[in-house]
């Protein structure tokens, strides 16, 4: 029995960074299959986010980020440019959104082809691995490739239809809500929701339970 754990992820957030590769790991290595169903961050979901948030919380994540990918042997440097377009003095969050609505929809894309977890192992490694001007030149495109696929074809399946990729990330985030949870990266299984890169040891104890067995 294919055991299915749905995972809300954001281009933007460290903390899926940081799960990405036990996760798409959890995919390759285990009878399990990662759904990947990218959602915007709350910078574009909730434009008072950064306005009501405490400042503390904003400080922490700049020391914690950084730590834990320490800890846990990966590269991490904030991406340059940064996916979302905001200044960092005010927090005050651009109209216009270029990066991660194309990368977000592009997620989605991938996923509707089955390499989800793939592209987004591959895309995050690349942003968040200290790869800078990752927009430019062809970082986005070897990293498609290197999941398994060609980024013009998942640009132009996009281009044809943009608002019609906003309502599925739009379900997307309606569906997270519904299991419970509003934040990234954010683990569902059996409709049990599991928050943070943190609960992936629990979400596996879990899919144990449920006969997880690894692949082959």
């Amino acid at each position: 029995m294919t055991l299915v754990v749905d995972l809300y992820w954001s281009f933007r957030s460290p903390y899926s960074y940081l799960a990405t590769r036990r996760l798409f790991e959890l995919d390759r290595d285990t009878s399990a299959t990662v759904a990947f169903r990218p959602v915007y961050p709350l910078a574009v979901r909730s434009k008072d986010f950064f306005r009501t948030v405490n400042p503390k919380w904003v400080k922490y994540v700049q020391k914690d980020a950084p730590r834990l990918a320490d800890y846990l042997g990966l590269p991490f440097r904030w991406p340059k440019p940064d996916p979302i377009i905001q200044d960092m003095q005010t927090l005050q969050v651009a109209a216009e959104q270029p990066h991660i609505r194309r990368l977000t929809r592009m997620g989605l894309a991938a996923a509707d082809r089955g390499r989800g977890i793939a592209f987004a192992h591959e895309v995050s490694s690349m942003m968040w691995g200290g790869t800078r001007g990752w927009n430019e030149g062809a970082h986005l495109r070897d990293a498609a490739a290197r999941a398994g696929l060609d980024i013009d074809e998942l640009d132009a399946a996009i281009a044809d239809d943009p608002d019609g990729w906003d309502a599925r990330l739009a379900a997307n985030q309606q569906a997270l809500e519904a299991a419970g949870h509003w934040g990234v990266p954010t683990m569902v299984f059996e409709g049990e929701a599991f928050f943070g890169q943190d609960r992936i040891d629990v979400l596996v104890w879990r899919l144990r339970q449920h006969g997880l067995r690894s692949a082959g």
